[in-house]
């Protein structure tokens, strides 16, 4: 990472932030009059605290760089707040990765450090990419790990013939909150203790914002993927109903 891009961060960090209450959205039974539910799906391994999030089924592989910003090492729970929308259905609006029990105060934007960061405003995000309907979370260090997994493992096509039955069976076993293909596993990387979070991403396909959660003391207490903004989501709703 070059040392001008970080100046450059320092000087925009500000402005690269959340302007939503994300923790809100594990604490509140409803926002903006949609109802919320929080639900566990169990731990994320982060051996070296160097996160990475993406599609796992189109870009989890070892050549992905992670967050610049060191995270805490270990095993954290993950939790994902759930809207139940009459509208919408149930869908997944918020995955939290909890470091510590202390209070957000800020939510930045977790960057890779090679973003072009000339010319941002606080209505500007970079995010990662879903083109699978998925997202992950999950550590640099096992991603060598998932790539010899995926090499050694001989299918046609990694989702129809390994992961759907996978998801499937979480269903069987967890059946609130998903459809009955399956909207969420905690997959184990084969021949590790290694535990990568898959969840289906929001509204599905597209670019969602992740941000690292800092306490009162800036410490990092979070790691949080925004994949509904409710609010901006309802009044974008109200738009469409005025034009039409």
């Amino acid at each position: 990472m070059k040392e001008s891009w970080l100046q450059q961060y320092e000087e925009v960090k500000i402005i690269l932030t959340c302007p939503a209450d994300l923790e809100a959205y594990f604490t509140s039974e409803e926002i903006a009059g949609e109802k919320m539910q929080v639900m566990q799906i169990g731990n994320v391994s982060l051996p070296s605290g160097k996160v990475v999030v993406r599609d796992p089924l189109v870009s989890l592989n070892g050549n992905q760089s992670p967050y610049f910003v060191q995270a805490p090492k270990g095993n954290f729970p993950v939790t994902i707040a759930v809207v139940k929308s009459e509208d919408w259905g149930d869908r997944y609006a918020v995955v939290k990765v909890e470091f510590t029990k202390e209070k957000p105060v800020v939510y930045r934007e977790a960057l890779v450090g090679i973003e072009e960061l000339e010319g941002v405003t606080e209505d500007d995000f970079f995010g990662f990419g879903v083109d699978a309907g998925l997202g992950c979370i999950t550590d640099a260090e096992v991603l060598p790990f998932v790539d010899k997994f995926v090499d050694e493992t001989d299918v046609d096509n990694l989702y129809d013939d390994y992961f759907a039955e996978l998801f499937a069976q979480s269903y069987k076993n967890n059946p609130d909150n998903q459809r009955d293909a399956g909207d969420w596993i905690n997959w184990t990387v084969p021949n590790t203790d290694y535990q990568i979070p898959m969840f289906a991403s929001g509204f599905g396909d597209g670019t969602y914002p992740v941000y690292f959660a800092y306490d009162a003391n800036e410490n990092i207490c979070g790691l949080y993927i925004q994949f509904i903004d409710i609010e901006l989501a309802l009044s974008e709703e109200g738009d469409e109903d005025d034009v039409e």
